[in-house]
C-alpha cells in the first residue's frame, strides 16, 4: 500500500506529465519555466533566476543564452552594476509564455469542471498548500 507521500508524489508527477503534453512548444520544460519566471520576476538578474528555479549559474545562462538567440528574452546592461546583465520578457516571449499558458489552462479548465464545487474547493485550498511546499 502506497504512503501519503508516495500517492502525492505520484499524482504531482502524473499531473505535471500530463500538463506538459499539452504544450506545442519547441522549448524544453525547463526554458519555459525560466520564461515563467522571468516574467513573475520582472527585469532582473540571472542569478534571481537561478536561486527562483534552484539551478546553478552556469545552467540558467545556457538556457537565458537560448531564450536570448529565440528572441524571447531581452538581456541590457545593469543600470547600476556594469559587471552584470538584467534579463527580461520580449513582447515575444510574452506571446509564446501566453500561448503555452492558455493551451495548458483551457485542457485543466475541461477536466476541474467534471468535478463538484467541493471537490474543487478542495483542489483551491491543496494548490496553496502545494505552492507552499514547492517553495521551501
Amino acid at each position: 500500500m502506497p504512503t501519503d507521500t508516495q500517492r502525492l508524489s505520484l499524482a504531482v508527477a502524473r499531473l505535471n506529465r500530463r500538463l506538459r503534453q499539452e504544450r506545442h512548444s519547441d522549448l524544453t520544460p525547463s526554458q519555459l519555466a525560466v520564461l515563467g519566471t522571468v516574467r513573475v520576476l520582472g527585469p532582473t538578474s540571472p542569478s534571481s533566476v537561478a536561486a527562483r528555479e534552484r539551478v546553478s549559474a552556469p545552467s540558467i545562462t545556457r538556457t537565458i543564452n537560448c531564450l536570448v538567440e529565440e528572441g524571447l528574452v531581452e538581456r541590457s546592461p545593469h543600470p547600476e552594476d556594469g559587471r552584470q546583465v538584467v534579463v527580461e520578457l520580449s513582447d515575444l516571449g510574452e506571446k509564446v509564455l501566453a500561448e503555452e499558458r492558455q493551451r495548458r489552462d483551457a485542457w485543466l479548465h475541461v477536466r476541474l469542471r467534471e468535478l463538484d464545487n467541493r471537490e474543487r474547493a478542495v483542489l483551491r485550498e491543496a494548490s496553496a498548500l502545494l505552492e507552499r511546499l514547492a517553495e521551501s
